[in-house]
C-alpha cells in the first residue's frame, strides 16, 4: 500500500475512488441507471466527464446502458458502466454480444442482498458465479475484486487495461460496504500510472482483417469511422465479421476467445498475501470479507496461531495456481464469504484432497466480522 503523502492525501469513499482510477485510465463514456448502492458513481461522473470532454448518459435502463457502452467503444472510447445486482441481471444479454464481439468495456456491480429486489443498502458477495456464467454460452471473461478504498482506484485502472489489451469486458465486483467506506489515500499523480490502450490496425484499410488471429489471440481494433470495414454481430463469425456455420471457422474463434485469456493468465490472475511465510492455517478470501480477514490474521497470530491470508483480486479466470500453493502448504484453510459459498467451491474443486477446506457465510445483509474469522481459526 501506498504510503500517503501531505501532497496528493485524500478523502475518498470507494465509488469515488472508481471514478477517479476510470478518468485516470482514459475512461471517458459512461451510460447507466441509479442504482443502490453504485449510484455515486453514475453521480459523480455525470459531472466529472464532461470537464474532460467525456460523456455522460443516463439511459432508461441498464439494457440500454450496456448498448449504449458498446457502442462507445466500438468508435474508439474507453467506456463503462455501473450498477447492482437486479441491473447487473438486465445487462447480461449485451454482456454476451460483448463477449463474442470482442468489445472492450468495464462493468462495476456493487453488489447488494437478492434475489430480486432483495437488501438495496446492504453488502453481499451473491453475485460472484452470476458474474462468471450470468450470460449464456461457453465464454472467457475477467471478474476482479475490490477490498479497500486504494483497491477501487488502482484495480479499476487495471481493469481497463486488462479490458483494451486482451478485447474482453472485464467485470469489477465491490459491495456496499467497499463502496461506502471512507479512507484516506495517496493516488499516484496520472503520468506515473501505466496506461494501456488497444492496439490500432497499422495496414493499410483493404487490408484489414477485423478479427484476424495473432501470436497473442488479441485481433487489432479499428475504431468505427476511421475507414476501416468492420462488420460486428451477435453471430458466431470468420476473420471478416460475417456469421459462419462452418465447423473450422467456429472451432477457430471459440478456441481463439479462451486463447488470449489462457496465454494472460501470468498477468491477468492477481492475488495478494499476508503472512505466509510460515502459515499453518490460511483464510482465502476476496473484496470487503479480506478486509476483515486481514484484522483477523493479527488476531490468531497473538494467540499463538500462525495463520496467514490470501486475498484474491482476480475471481475468474480462477486463480488456481496460487490457491493450490495455499492448499497444499496448509493443514487447514478457511473460505469465509457474504453468500452460501460460491468461491468455496472454486477452492474445493482444485483441492485435490490436499488440506482441510472450511467455509463460513453470512447471508444476512452484515459483514463478516473479524472475531468471527479468528474464532473459526482457532477451531480449524
Amino acid at each position: 500500500m501506498r504510503t500517503p503523502s501531505s501532497k496528493n492525501r485524500r478523502l475518498l469513499q470507494g465509488n469515488e475512488a472508481i471514478v477517479e482510477g476510470a478518468l485516470t485510465a482514459g475512461c471517458r463514456f459512461f451510460a447507466g441507471y441509479p442504482i443502490t448502492p453504485a449510484s455515486e458513481i453514475s453521480e459523480m461522473l455525470s459531472v466529472r466527464l464532461p470537464q474532460v470532454n467525456g460523456t455522460f448518459i443516463q439511459m432508461e435502463d441498464e439494457i440500454a446502458s450496456m448498448g449504449a457502452v458498446i457502442g462507445a467503444s466500438l468508435a474508439g472510447i474507453k467506456s463503462m458502466t455501473a450498477t447492482s445486482g437486479p441491473g447487473f441481471s438486465l445487462l447480461q444479454e449485451n454482456l454476451g454480444f460483448a463477449c463474442i464481439a470482442e468489445v472492450p468495456c468495464v462493468v462495476v456491480d456493487v453488489m447488494r442482498g437478492g434475489p430480486s429486489t432483495g437488501l438495496p443498502t446492504n453488502p453481499s458477495q451473491g453475485d460472484v458465479m452470476q458474474a462468471r456464467w450470468g450470460t449464456h454460452g461457453d465464454h472467457p471473461i475477467i471478474v476482479l475484486a475490490v477490498s479497500t478504498v486504494l483497491d477501487c482506484f488502482d484495480i479499476t485502472v487495471q481493469a481497463f487495461n486488462l479490458s483494451e489489451a486482451y478485447r474482453v469486458p472485464v467485470i469489477i465486483l465491490s459491495d456496499e460496504m467497499v463502496a461506502h467506506t471512507r479512507e484516506t489515500v495517496a493516488l499516484p499523480p496520472v503520468d506515473r500510472v501505466e496506461i494501456i490502450d488497444r492496439v490500432s490496425p497499422s495496414m493499410p484499410s483493404e487490408w484489414y482483417v477485423p478479427y484476424e488471429g495473432n501470436s497473442r489471440g488479441v485481433p487489432t481494433m479499428a475504431a468505427f469511422g476511421e475507414g476501416y470495414r468492420h462488420h460486428v454481430t451477435g453471430l458466431v463469425h470468420d476473420v471478416r465479421g460475417f456469421p459462419t456455420q462452418r465447423a473450422d471457422e467456429i472451432q477457430a474463434f471459440i478456441s481463439r476467445l479462451f486463447q488470449k485469456i489462457t496465454q494472460g493468465f501470468y498477468e491477468i490472475q492477481i492475488t495478494k498475501s499476508f503472512m505466509m511465510d510460515d502459515a499453518e492455517v490460511a483464510v482465502i478470501a476476496y473484496g470487503s470479507v479480506a478486509r476483515s480477514a486481514r484484522r483477523a490474521m493479527s488476531d490468531a497470530r497473538e494467540q499463538g496461531i500462525k495463520a496467514g491470508l490470501l486475498q484474491l483480486i482476480t475471481l475468474f479466470p480462477f486463480p488456481r495456481r496460487s490457491v493450490e500453493s495455499v492448499l497444499r502448504q496448509c493443514r487447514a484453510v478457511l473460505v469465509p464469504e457474504m453468500n452460501m459459498g460460491q468461491i468455496s467451491r472454486e477452492v474445493k474443486r482444485v483441492n485435490h484432497f490436499a488440506c482441510q477446506v472450511e467455509k463460513y457465510n453470512r447471508i444476512d445483509g452484515e459483514l463478516i466480522r473479524p472475531d468471527e474469522i479468528s474464532g473459526k481459526l482457532a477451531k480449524l
